[in-house]
């Protein structure tokens, strides 16, 4: 029986890359400042770098000015920065684990919670489960343990299994919290409180009325200095089999029988489960592959590079709710702007009695769920032109968030999931067998496209919205990609709207 503990430590493996200085930090001090960390408290950075405590909280002070947009820091960050302290070690040496485990011995001084945060390259991602586990660093005798791992959580299928049998080794699966920072996004939370809360959608939430469905999640920014981790992943691994198939889980999910972590992830499993499998033979008829120009000449990129930094996918749901509706998912850098969508667009009425030119159609309801960066929902319907016999516009019913709640009224996404994992929430969390059902979904695909039927890589210019072979795969099939929330789609004029 584990002993009663206040206390809480944070172990950042990886501490000084990146992700600490932007996000954990940041969020760890918004949470302290809030009054949601208990009194006592430690974050223990370990990583490579041959740093002091002082370096490492030099560092974390930058990365926290640039987050708060400050040239000088609140007065409570010098008494939180007295919590932050960093021990040099190389995540595949067994003894420095030892080492790791006096360190938490002397800065615990009795028993406490503790946090294991993966922001590591994932190749040490199995060095450090059994680091951990080899020197009881896991074991609940004076307090919880939890492990977070970030994506990605392995590069493919056997890869997920493989990792998945390493921790099941030394944890149990309520130990582990794979963290994908979309599903800490207030907006792409809000999206099961907008079907589950207003029973006015859920009568048409299915293949009767729903014609199809978008997901966007487009990005302005090229690899950067991400390039050679984008060499061998592509946008399929980096984007598709995690944050667009964890959108779809949510659109196309049914109302759990409660709002807790398994009612939840069991729902998500079984839509997982419900996509229809796709050949590597046929990938070429239900997706696009694209590359901006200019990639190949990214430091760190092969110079004939055939990976492809854009990417357009047709998935089927092979189930009664909807059966025969295409979810159409994009995703792509150097796009002409950064924002994530999901749209739906219902099926026009049947008989229209109106009279109308013989070139007026008339247009399609339309649902766009703004998750970033306008976060908020638009509903466009038609209404009818005053003065004249009948004819008709679109116009939109718009919310805003920040509108109605306010600028600061959305927390950044890792505030509310460290919150969550302190609380052991596991709700906005992956599940190991939710991992391997999107990789067994997204593998065939990338096998496809690495395979002699492979779709033609199409070259697109940076800041448009990707190839023209993506509009033309909608095209074939009567249909455009749109983006709602106030936005102009292709070739949409003024006067359309």
């Amino acid at each position: 029986m584990a002993e009663k503990a206040d206390a809480i430590t944070f172990v950042v493996f990886g501490a000084s890359g990146d992700l600490t200085q932007r996000k954990l930090i940041p969020a760890l001090f918004s949470l302290r400042s809030k009054g949601r960390l208990p009194g006592q408290f430690q974050v223990l950075g370990f990583a490579t770098r041959p740093w002091s405590a002082d370096d490492f909280r030099l560092n974390l002070e930058g990365g926290l000015k640039n987050y708060l947009g400050q040239t000088s820091l609140p007065d409570s960050w010098a008494e939180f920065s007295q919590h932050l302290h960093y021990l040099p070690g190389n995540f595949a040496e067994p003894s420095d684990y030892a080492r790791l485990a006096q360190e938490l011995a002397i800065l615990e001084r009795g028993p406490a919670n503790r946090v294991f945060y993966f922001a590591a390259p994932p190749r040490y991602y199995a060095g450090i489960v059994q680091g951990l586990g080899g020197h009881q660093l896991l074991s609940e005798s004076t307090g919880w343990r939890r492990m977070v791992i970030e994506k990605p959580f392995g590069n493919n299928l056997v890869s997920a299994q493989d990792l998945n049998r390493a921790l099941y080794q030394v944890a149990r699966e309520d130990q582990v919290y794979r963290i994908d920072h979309y599903l800490g996004k207030e907006t792409v939370q809000n999206v099961l409180i907008f079907r589950f809360a207003n029973s006015i959608f859920e009568p048409i939430w299915n293949r009767n009325y729903v014609d199809h469905v978008q997901i966007t999640v487009a990005e302005q920014l090229g690899v950067e200095h991400r390039a050679k981790y984008y060499e061998g992943t592509g946008v399929v691994r980096d984007m598709f089999q995690n944050h667009l198939l964890q959108l779809l889980t949510l659109v196309a999910m049914e109302p759990p029988s409660s709002f807790t972590a398994d009612a939840l992830r069991n729902e998500k499993v079984k839509v997982l489960n419900a996509v229809r499998p796709i050949d590597p033979g046929k990938v070429k008829e239900c997706s696009v592959r694209g590359q901006y120009s200019g990639y190949r000449g990214e430091q760190g990129v092969d110079p004939n590079s055939q990976t492809a930094t854009f990417g357009a996918l047709r998935l089927l749901v092979d189930n009664w709710r909807w059966q025969g509706v295409p979810f159409y998912l994009r995703s792509g850098k150097e796009l002409k702007e950064k924002a994530t969508e999901v749209l739906i667009q219902f099926k026009c009425p049947p008989h229209l009695m109106f009279p109308m030119a013989a070139d007026r159609e008339i247009r399609p309801n339309l649902l766009s769920l703004c998750l970033q960066p306008d976060e908020g929902m638009h509903l466009r319907f038609e209404v009818k032109v005053p003065d004249i016999q009948a004819d008709m516009r679109s116009v939109d019913m718009e919310f805003h968030y920040r509108d109605a709640f306010g600028e600061e009224a959305i927390p950044e996404a890792y505030e509310r999931l460290l919150l969550d994992v302190i609380q052991g929430d596991a709700s906005l969390f992956v599940r190991g067998d939710q991992i391997e059902l999107a990789w067994g979904i997204v593998d065939p695909i990338q096998a496809g496209w690495e395979g002699e039927q492979a779709p033609e890589l199409s070259a697109y210019a940076p800041g448009s919205w990707g190839p023209a072979a993506a509009d033309a795969f909608l095209s074939r099939e009567g249909r455009a990609w749109i983006m709602g929330c106030g936005r102009h789609s292709p070739g949409e004029s003024d006067d359309a709207r």
